[in-house]
């Protein structure tokens, strides 16, 4: 109720309400542009080539909302944007020319989106190869270079457009653009599914008690998604008073917040990734081979006993790389050394390498919890369909990505109502 009051509000404000209009313009203009075919391929063989989403293919299909299997011009959607940015940002910790980069400020930024929107380019044209020239190669209707390349020049340009659209809605819209985008897509399935189970209700297949639970047990997610996406430890600084001429500086308490998932959902993709990597091997291969059949068996989430291994390998590769994502992102000797040279301290430990310590211990017992919960919801749903037998395209990536950037849209949303009434104020 609160979230609905607080758009109720910003749509009153004239100003907040062409940013909101324009937004949904945007993503309506996403929307679209997943419904227009790439030429020259051949729709009833690409649908028997997709029968069902398995393999790293179904996390393709999630951020572009079905147009990878539809294969549209927005098939690759926005994930050489995505991978673009984490070796932008892995990156930055690495080479010394990109970490300077990184610590100019605003101009030092825009020259790493510069270096990210080429980036995405050239692995847009790559993906789009191995596409084109690899999976869809039997929908092709002619495989000559000009019928290739028109493909590859379409997927690629489909790709550049979603990052424009993103980049315009962070300028004149409402929220993180490309966050949105996946957004809108992973929502756009959502009707589907709700069709999906009242064909099961009806049918008979599934009982209304099993639909209730299931109901029960999404809000019970969603509001455990909620609950850890906002939760924070708040470590207390004060800052020690100095004396510049005649005034008189510091004195202050503050705090650092740090966020229990500090990763966000980069862990769960990476874990996605790996394993489903086999399965999209086996796309390449003879359905009649014992290779296929043994990774079938073994590693996919609809193989018996696969499906358990499956998710114990997931929970150990989720658990691995949010440790691993968050060293990456978050640096306690940069934060201690920060707060040492403004005359900061941690009441009750000693600037310096205690500092460091604590933070580190700090860091590494609010990160197992968030890994904890991303394990969680990663593969709460694999245990629901199996002891349910349900199979609802909203998972627990998918929710964790829709409800993280619908909380993050609507801070943004709030200070923009904050900073107006700020700027009413001083006029």
């Amino acid at each position: 109720m609160e979230m609905i009051r607080t758009v109720a509000k910003a749509w009153n404000i004239p100003d907040i309400r062409r940013k909101i209009i324009f937004t949904l313009l945007m993503l309506l203009i996403f929307r679209i542009g997943s419904q227009i075919p790439v030429p020259g391929i051949d729709r009833e063989i690409l649908s028997q080539t997709f029968d069902s989403e398995t393999g790293l293919f179904a996390l393709f299909n999630l951020f572009s909302g079905g147009a990878f299997s539809n294969f549209t011009i927005f098939a690759l959607s926005i994930t050489p944007y995505i991978t673009a940015s984490i070796i932008l940002q892995l990156l930055t910790f690495a080479v010394p020319s990109l970490e300077r980069l990184a610590r100019e400020g605003t101009e030092g930024r825009k020259k790493i989106a510069q270096y990210t929107r080429y980036l995405t380019v050239v692995l847009a044209v790559i993906q789009a190869i191995g596409v084109s020239v690899g999976l869809f190669r039997q929908a092709l209707i002619s495989t000559d270079v000009f019928s290739i390349a028109v493909i590859v020049l379409v997927l690629t340009a489909g790709t550049a457009f979603l990052m424009w659209l993103g980049e315009q809605i962070n300028e004149h819209g409402i929220g993180n653009g490309i966050s949105l985008i996946i957004f809108a897509g992973i929502i756009s399935r959502l009707p589907s599914g709700i069709q999906e189970l009242w064909v099961k209700l009806q049918d008979g297949t599934m009982s209304i008690v099993t639909l209730l639970l299931f109901l029960i047990f999404c809000i019970v997610v969603i509001v455990g998604i909620i609950e850890v996406q906002q939760g924070q430890r708040r470590i207390p600084v004060q800052y020690a008073k100095r004396v510049v001429g005649r005034k008189m500086y510091g004195g202050q308490a503050t705090h650092i917040p740090l966020k229990v998932n500090q990763a966000g959902v980069i862990p769960v993709i990476f874990a996605m990734s790996f394993l489903q990597f086999p399965l999209t091997i086996t796309y390449f291969m003879n359905s009649e081979s014992g290779v296929a059949a043994w990774i079938e068996k073994w590693l996919s989430p609809t193989g018996t006993p696969g499906v358990w291994v499956y998710a114990i390998c997931n929970v150990a590769l989720i658990m691995f790389f949010t440790y691993f994502y968050t060293s990456v992102t978050f640096n306690p000797m940069e934060v201690a050394q920060n707060m040492k040279a403004n005359g900061g301290f941690i009441p009750g430990i000693r600037p310096g390498k205690a500092t460091v310590e604590y933070l580190n211990r700090v860091m590494t017992r609010i990160t197992f919890v968030g890994a904890i919960f991303l394990a969680a919801v990663a593969i709460l749903p694999t245990i629901v369909s199996q002891l349910g037998g349900l199979n609802f395209h909203f998972g627990g990536t998918s929710l964790l990505i829709a409800v993280g950037v619908a909380l993050d849209t609507m801070k943004q949303l709030e200070q923009q109502m904050v900073m107006r009434n700020y700027q009413g104020f001083l006029k």
